[in-house]
């Protein structure tokens, strides 16, 4: 299978797709045609989540060897979760169930792919055979950052820099990425949010520091869900859902389900999108926002718009306004790049495109948006806690505020079952939910984490205790404009202690 950007006719191998991330043209990378529906549940019930992986990536990666890609997700997800499952479906009731998805090395689900990715891309390296370092360029609200600096820490010829909005993100997070160990990685934050640094790296993509990097022997890469080896591990675990679901007998042969997934960059729920296209029998996709809700004002009327007020929020992952992964829902709403092109111009120059009605009502057909605000999430945190004895992280309680809303205005099919995605442990957000458990919010988070511990008898995570001791090492905060210079600066590091070395 080959790939195509979202912008032109570009095509390119998936080894050339997974190592360069982003499109020359400033594109996505697409499968030039998704595969037909291949999923069967009799074939696939007994397998374990890395043979799943397996099954689910072959149909995409058709460059990797059956037997290589087995060993890659083996090695992916063997030893790397604390979950037996992976990914733990847990049924609160008859109407909805909780995918837990915070089990991995930096208790987000961004671990769930960034497990995988590494060994994609080592593989894809292989296969170029060009000798060339690579710098991976991240952009994190939160959570990719830690999960691509463990995934990537100390292999051999990759090298990450990985930028953060330096007060957009929780104090664990930010702890857990300034900690970061590793003789290959750099942190920065920004004086900025996530746009900004989104933005200043995709403008790197697009500029001649790329062209100078690789005359160098650099070549640059991203983490981010901009790159397809990112997004197409996603698909396996809402597969693995449905298979834990007609398990637990949540759901019958015949029966669709519905997932609500908290949304920032748009690559979960379009993971989502792509699993329903291959077959998994996925009811409404329901895409919740926070304040930040570009997304749902764009379901509602068909135009995207960030000229609008920037909130930072108690979710910071979903605080973004430039969804990048929704480019990729767009070229396929509207088959066309060209279509896209003049989209994705229109929004740089102007903050805003639009499209027709009966696109809108395309797009609608596959996937709705509904948003909630602090309280709604606070609310929810406590609402949740209460009647069922568990606690949710912001971002989760935002999907389930969503989902309580539709279902009380029978947005939702009354006798339909919703899964609510899970996408981070509620210990990475001590403030918040020690303010809603009515706990003193004062200290380190760590002496806030011990009180909800005793409070609720849930184990503090090791990945996140074991920060409490560690020196930060990367305290540095740069302007949005000055981000090209860092990772100018990061490449001629790289190359002079590769030339120390040879």
């Amino acid at each position: 299978m080959r790939y195509r950007s979202t912008r032109s006719e570009e095509k390119i191998s998936a080894p050339q797709a997974l190592l360069q991330g982003l499109a020359k043209d400033g594109g996505l990378y697409v499968p030039e045609m998704l595969p037909a529906p291949f999923i069967e549940y009799n074939s696939l019930r007994d397998l374990s989540y890395k043979e799943l992986a397996s099954f689910v990536l072959k149909r995409f990666l058709t460059d990797i060897p059956e037997n290589d890609l087995k060993k890659l997700t083996d090695a992916a997800y063997t030893g790397t979760f604390d979950a037996k499952e992976i990914v733990p479906v847990k049924r609160m009731t008859d109407a909805f169930s909780v995918a837990e998805m915070f089990y991995g090395r930096t208790c987000a689900f961004k671990d769930l792919a960034l497990s995988l990715f590494p060994y994609l891309l080592v593989w894809a390296k292989a296969q170029e055979n060009d000798g060339k370092q690579i710098l991976i360029l991240t952009a994190t609200s939160g959570d990719t950052g830690k999960a691509a600096l463990e995934g990537f820490r100390d292999i051999p010829d990759i090298n990450i820099m990985v930028f953060y909005p330096s007060d957009g993100v929780s104090p664990l997070q930010k702890d857990q990425m300034q900690k970061q160990s590793g003789n290959n990685v750099r942190v920065a934050g920004i004086d900025g949010n996530f746009d900004d640094a989104q933005s200043a790296l995709k403008r790197i993509f697009m500029s001649g520091l790329r062209e100078e990097a690789s005359e160098k022997g650099v070549l640059f890469s991203s983490a981010n869900s901009i790159n397809i080896g990112r997004l197409l591990p996603q698909i396996i675990y809402y597969v693995w859902i449905w298979l834990q679901l007609r398990k637990n007998h949540s759901i019958g042969e015949n029966e669709r389900f519905n997932v609500v997934v908290p949304t920032g960059n748009f690559g979960n729920i379009l993971a989502g999108w792509m699993a329903k296209e291959i077959g998994v029998p996925l009811g409404q996709l329901i895409c919740a926002s926070n304040e930040n809700k570009v997304l749902t004002d764009f379901f509602e009327t068909g135009v995207y718009d960030i000229n609008r007020e920037f909130y930072l929020t108690e979710s910071p992952s979903m605080d973004i306004l430039i969804s990048s992964n929704f480019e990729r829902f767009l070229y396929y709403v509207l088959g066309s790049a060209d279509k896209v092109a003049a989209a994705m111009k229109a929004l740089n120059k102007e903050g805003r495109y639009a499209v027709s009605e009966e696109e809108l009502a395309d797009a609608l057909g596959e996937i709705t948006g509904g948003w909630a605000s602090s309280e709604d999430m606070k609310r929810a945190i406590k609402a949740v806690y209460e009647s069922y004895d568990y606690l949710m992280d912001p971002h989760t309680a935002v999907a389930y505020a969503v989902y309580h809303r539709l279902r009380c205005e029978g947005k939702i099919e009354r006798h339909s079952h919703t899964v609510i995605i899970s996408t981070a442990h509620p210990y990475k957000f001590p403030g918040i939910v020690a303010e809603i458990l009515g706990l003193d919010e004062t200290g380190t988070p760590y002496d806030v984490l011990r009180r909800i511990e005793k409070k609720t008898g849930i184990p503090i995570p090791f990945q996140l205790g074991d920060l409490e001791m560690k020196e930060k090492r990367f305290i540095d905060i740069i302007g949005k404009d000055d981000v090209a210079d860092a990772v100018s600066e990061y490449m001629d590091d790289i190359m002079n202690i590769r030339m120390r070395n040879e």
